[in-house]
């Protein structure tokens, strides 16, 4: 069996959120030893060795954009945890969350000494108020115990953690969208370059990091780059966690080695299809990348296998779709996700994901034609990379996607109303 690695707790009997249970099953440990003893390089570098890859979507090298960092600018450094979680079909992090918060602030912790940074933030979506009140006390309680403050584990250096909740919006999950709003403005993606890493929160040196990510920090530095680097592929590797949802008989979270197969994923871990139905499509992560035919998942679920697939393995939330789902509807209801949540900077997203779902609603309601397919390709078409974030890009490629796998269906969908016509 797979050790369980971001997923220890569920290995224990004891609950692993109050402080003293963390600390007795070896927590805080590898953070001390950091603290007193290890220099913030050694610890860049051995990020920077372990090839840790993003696990918030991008899937870029950690300890790389660490060093992007400016320097010797007299300005403070800030952390921020990207723990907004907002990509439809996407639960991982929570786990971690909920379950397991000394995990995630260690790992922070020794992130936070890597980089200089002595204020850090956790910036939780509005709806986890669950997760946000764990977070606080567990923050809380490393305060009691000296490992936050002034002094942290008798090292000398400052360090304190925030929790900042954000108000519900799918783009503060993007990261200079996750700065304006933590400024108190509304989350308007900033135009890059800069990039946050030289001009970030409060116009100053910011890294952001996922929740998952910087939970493997802990990991790397306690283990070594060689163990994160056993476990998987070599331009991506580590223990990765995978969110299955829709119809399968086991939906969850499961921790994989990174490059683990779809299709074992989805039969051996999830459980395989519901009762009497069979497999028609996959979106390997989260709603906004494209979409996989039943036929395409005997891959590996890494960042290079899923992306030479035709698809991106983003945030890792496989979402499952058997032979009953009406692929039009399904593309609609997407649709109306991300025209809703636009923020409206952009002509092509703000115009686009509206005429996208407006074709959408046709087609799904009888009252579209085969021309209207050319428009809704032609509309994603125009969307894709033409705007400040990649919120248009994440409208457009599911339906493009959808159209190119699922033709029939659609042109089915269109000859409605022609059929009606002509009855």
């Amino acid at each position: 069996m797979q050790e369980q690695v971001l997923l220890h707790y569920r290995d224990l009997t004891v609950d692993l959120k109050p402080i003293d249970n963390y600390i007795a099953d070896g927590g805080y440990r590898t953070a001390r030893r950091v603290f007193t003893e290890v220099a913030p390089e050694t610890v860049v570098a051995m990020v920077k060795e372990s090839n840790l890859r993003g696990r918030g979507g991008a899937g870029f090298p950690t300890g790389l954009k660490w060093t992007f960092l400016a320097k010797n600018t007299g300005k403070p450094i800030y952390l921020l945890c990207n723990a907004d979680e907002s990509e439809p079909g996407t639960f991982k992090d929570r786990a971690i969350i909920e379950n397991d918060p000394h995990q995630l602030l260690e790992g922070m912790m020794i992130s936070a000494h890597a980089i200089g940074c002595v204020n850090a933030y956790i910036y939780i979506r509005g709806e986890f108020v669950y997760g946000a009140e764990v977070l606080k006390r567990a923050i809380a309680e490393a305060y009691e115990k000296g490992f936050l403050g002034a002094n942290v584990f008798g090292s000398g250096r400052e360090l304190h953690f925030h929790v900042h909740r954000g108000a519900g919006a799918y783009i503060c999950g993007e990261e200079t969208g996750l700065i304006e709003s933590l400024e108190g403005k509304r989350a308007h993606p900033r135009i890059k370059p800069p990039f946050p890493a030289v001009y970030g929160v409060f116009g100053c040196p910011t890294i952001v990091n996922n929740v998952e990510t910087l939970a493997c920090v802990r990991h790397i530095v306690e283990r070594g780059p060689a163990w994160f680097k056993s476990i998987g592929p070599e331009s991506g590797p580590g223990p990765k966690l995978y969110g299955v949802s829709g119809h399968v008989r086991n939906p969850g979270v499961f921790e994989l080695p990174m490059g683990t197969s779809l299709r074992e994923i989805i039969e051996v871990h999830a459980g395989g299809m519901r009762e009497g139905r069979t497999l028609k499509a996959v979106i390997p992560g989260g709603s906004s990348v494209p979409v996989l035919r039943a036929d395409e998942i005997d891959i590996a679920m890494d960042f290079d296998s899923v992306a030479k697939a035709g698809s991106m393995l983003g945030s890792a939330g496989i979402i499952v779709m058997d032979d009953s789902t009406d692929m039009v509807a399904a593309l609609r209801r997407i649709a109306h996700f991300y025209h809703h949540e636009s923020c409206g900077q952009c002509t092509p997203c703000r115009e686009g994901t509206g005429w996208l779902e407006k074709i959408l609603i046709a087609l799904d309601e009888g009252r579209a034609t085969e021309d209207d397919l050319g428009k809704l390709d032609t509309v994603a078409k125009g969307m894709l990379g033409t705007t400040i974030c990649v919120l248009s890009d994440a409208a457009a490629m599911p339906v493009r996607s959808f159209l190119e796998k699922f033709s029939e269906e659609f042109r089915t969908a269109a000859g409605r109303r022609a059929g009606a016509a002509a009855a």
